[in-house]
Parts: structure tokens; sequence; C-alpha cells
């Protein structure tokens, strides 16, 4: 029975985990201890940080695992790289791991590679954030380098604003410095891809809705998502240029853009599959199992990422805009063909944080149609007949 180890036991882990389960394995995840889903459908758990590189490493030599993966996060890719190479599994070698986990090395691997992305400059005090409003262009996105889940990310419009935004920053970054960017006013959207032994299997823009906090917060996708031929053209150049610059190989992409003018700017490109039900999107669009995919790959058990249709969907986060206690929870909707999935995360009785970050859910919601304008009325009239109320 081959072996797959799994970093991260969470309800963006949860579906690989069952999958692998479904296909099999012997899964052992690896997660720091928490109230976490996957850990009662493991064979095995350690209780370890996903980003302590060298335990992860050691755990996988004494495991003599047969693969690694992750889905939806971005803190546990430096561990899969690690693995990587000291084991020879497949997946992204550390080298990348690095540029595809990192904002400063990455945005310098762009600029080296000709990608098109936002000016910006390395930060360490705010002397230098002050120097910074100097040199670029106002708004300025402040962004911590080592964070995932939108944290660490403060959307500045005003010099006042600096202080607060610095300390925010700094509080999310375990770094000594983060990056000052310009802020592109545009449309934000995004792109899954799998690059599978130096092979592009597929690209799939996606559209995006997002929550504005102190940053834009993705909380749904949309599929297909229509672009003229030659902004169409110019996404696939620029992310076929980033893969390039970040050594990308064997692993998924979670790539965001930002469309302004008909010029395709690159924000970031993670080596992992996107959260918010990016992965279902991309099975439920093609016809293939996502995550089967991604497993098979890891284990060089010959993934096939054949299109077998092109099926309009969406997806959607379930938000509260007051943290409480959940005092009632209720999903009024019928079943119907065109409903994948409507999924909670608590329990009446159950505390909430109020929406700030991906991780702050409170379930999802995943329709298929078929037109995309279906599909959007569906995803409405769903949110509409679920129930939630807090005290």
């Amino acid at each position: 029975m081959k072996k797959l180890m799994i970093l991260g036991a969470g309800i963006s882990q949860l579906p690989l985990i069952k999958k692998a389960k479904e296909m099999g394995l012997y899964v052992i995840v690896v997660s720091r201890q928490g109230n976490y889903p996957g850990f009662s459908l493991a064979d095995k758990v350690y209780y370890e940080d996903t980003t302590n590189i060298e335990k992860v490493a050691e755990i996988a030599r004494f495991e003599g695992i047969d693969g690694i993966c992750t889905t939806g996060t971005d803190v546990a890719v430096k561990s899969i790289g690690k693995v990587v190479d000291e084991i020879g599994v497949s997946g992204l070698n550390y080298e990348s791991a690095q540029l595809s986990s990192n904002k400063w090395k990455m945005k310098q691997a762009f600029m080296e590679h000709g990608v098109r992305t936002a000016k910006f400059v390395k930060v360490r005090n705010k002397e230098e954030v002050y120097a910074a409003f100097e040199v670029l262009s106002m708004p300025l996105m402040f962004k911590a380098v080592d964070g995932g889940a939108s944290k660490g990310i403060v959307k500045v419009t005003d010099k006042e604003q600096i202080d607060d935004a610095y300390d925010k920053v700094r509080r999310d970054t375990k770094l000594d410095f983060f990056i000052v960017e310009e802020f592109i006013e545009g449309t934000e959207f995004g792109a899954q891809s799998y690059v599978y032994n130096h092979e592009i299997q597929f690209i799939m823009p996606h559209g995006d809705m997002m929550f504005y906090g102190d940053a834009g917060v993705p909380i749904g996708h949309y599929v297909p998502y229509e672009l003229p031929d030659d902004v169409e053209q110019d996404l696939f150049n620029q992310l076929k240029q980033s893969i390039l610059a970040l050594q990308l190989n064997n692993c998924a992409i979670n790539a965001d853009f930002i469309l302004k003018d008909d010029k395709v700017f690159v924000l970031e490109i993670g080596g992992r599959a996107g959260a918010t039900c990016l992965p279902e999107l991309v099975s439920t669009f093609y016809g293939f199992d996502y995550y089967e995919q991604i497993i098979r790959a890891a284990l060089h058990m010959n993934p096939t990422f054949s299109v077998e249709s092109f099926q309009p969907c969406a997806c959607e986060l379930l938000i509260s805009d007051k943290e409480g206690e959940i005092t009632k929870l209720e999903n009024g909707n019928v079943s119907h063909e065109d409903i994948i999935q409507i999924s909670f995360d608590y329990n009446v009785g159950d505390r909430i944080n109020k929406f700030r970050v991906g991780t702050d859910r409170i379930g999802q919601i995943i329709v298929k149609g078929e037109s995309l304008e279906e599909v959007i009325n569906r995803l409405n009239k769903v949110k509409g007949n679920i129930n939630v109320q807090l005290k």
C-alpha cells in the first residue's frame, strides 16, 4: 500500500484526505494541533507545524513515504520542496518552493524574467516605508512576504494610515522586512493550472468574487471567465513566464492577476491548488477529479488531466459581518441536480469570527448550470435560502 503524506488537516485539505482514503492509500497527516476535521480520517497523524521544514522531512524519511502534497495553503509548500529534494518523490523542488512562497523572492524572479507585475520596494523600518511613498504612486499595498490566506496585507490610501498598517504587517510576519508595492486599479481575477513533467496540463481562468477589508480577499469564483482573445493570450504568456521564473514543475498552480487597460499584471503565483472551492470548480468545469489527479501526480501514478467538458459553475463562501455564537443554522434549499454542495464548518452553539481572511468562513456553496447567468442566479437563490443567526 502506497504511503501519502498530506500537509494540513483543515477544511481545505479535507477533500484531499478523503480522496486519498477512497483510493486505498495509507494517509499520513501532518498538522499542528487544533480542531481540524482531517485528523479523524488519517491512518496516522503527526502533530507538527507544517512550516517546520526539518521536522516534516524527518517524518517523511522515517515513514518512507511514496508521495507528499497539500492544497489551499502556501505555508506548507517549502516543506514539500524539502522532502522532494531529500527523498526524490514527485513535486516542486525546494528552490521553486522558496520562490513561490516568499513574495520578495517571487517579485525579484518576476522582474528578472520580464513578468509584468506592480512596482515594489523592500522595507525594514518606518523610515524606509515613508521613503517608499516618494518613489511609488498611491494607493500602496503593504505585504508580509511570508504570509498566506491574505494575512499581513494592508491597502494604504493615505500617509496617515502608515503607522497602523506598518504595525499590522509587522505583527503578521516572522521576518524583519516586508514589501510595499503599487496598487494596480483594475479587475482582479485568477487562474488554476498544473505543470507535470515540465508540461502545462491546463490553464483555467476564473472570475473572482471579492471581499474588501484591509485588502481584497476572494470569497467566491466562477467559470468560464470570458476574456478577449488577445487578453487571454497575454494571460497565457504571463503565466508561462511566471512558471519559468519560479521554476515550477510537478505541482498545481494558483495564480492571481489584475487586468488593467487590457494588460494582465501578475500579483502572485502559488505552487499549490487554490482554496475557496477552486479544486472543485476545476473538477466540475473540466469533468475530471482534480483531487485524484493531484494525488496521482504526487505518487507518479499516471495522472490524466483530460478535459471532458466545459461545465459552467461557481462557488462562494458563507461569511458573517460580525462575530458571535451561532443560534440558528438552517438550509432551506431542496435537493437539485445543479446544487453540487452546501456545507457548514460549524454547528449551532459554535462561535465564529467576523470575516477578515479566507479561514474566517462558515461554509461553502458550489453550483452548476447551463450558462454562467443561470449559475449565478442559482448561487444567489441558494444563498437566500440559508439562514444563519448569531448572538
